[in-house]
């Protein structure tokens, strides 16, 4: 397997990877994924002979993308490193594939000297998601909700 910075000609299998991992990763149109790609600090991909297995977006603070949850973070951090989304294709969840794309999510926000910043969906629940936080050392610092949907907030300190 091969770990890499995603580019332009990854949008499309990153949007079917994201679109297998619904009503976890938010839902995006080809556009928006494309658009996040270009907004991202760290778009990063696992691939096997060429395909693509998993990808995970981060972005850095203030950038013009128009998230809620997002905005959340950024009105109350100056710094983080948030985790936009990750997603790992049906066929290769459960084989370390989430954890190998973290390590690398760590190692950059270490490098940057920032917390990592996510949320998962507790309303639809993503109990699945939030072990797989907790075991990378993320604790709930908030919960927002907006209609029919909440989600926990979730910060990686620096060690």
């Amino acid at each position: 397997m091969d770990i890499r910075r995603l580019e332009s000609k990854d949008v499309t299998a990153a949007w079917q990877i994201n679109e297998q991992g619904l009503p976890g990763t938010g839902q995006v149109s080809l556009e928006e994924m494309a658009d996040l790609f270009s907004l991202s600090e760290l778009p990063i991909g696992v691939f096997d002979d060429g395909v693509m297995l998993g990808f995970v977006l981060c972005l850095t603070p203030r950038t013009r993308y128009a998230s809620l949850n997002y905005a959340w973070f950024n009105e109350r951090y100056q710094e983080f490193l948030y985790v936009d989304r990750i997603a790992i294709t049906v066929g290769h969840r459960g084989k370390g594939i989430g954890s190998l794309l973290y390590e690398r999510v760590i190692e950059h926000a270490e490098s940057l000297q920032f917390p990592v910043t996510a949320e998962v969906n507790l309303t639809p629940p993503n109990p699945g998601s939030i072990r797989f936080h907790e075991r990378h050392s993320f604790t709930e610092i908030g919960v927002f909700s907006q209609g029919e949907k909440s989600v926990t907030m979730m910060m990686r300190s620096l060690k």
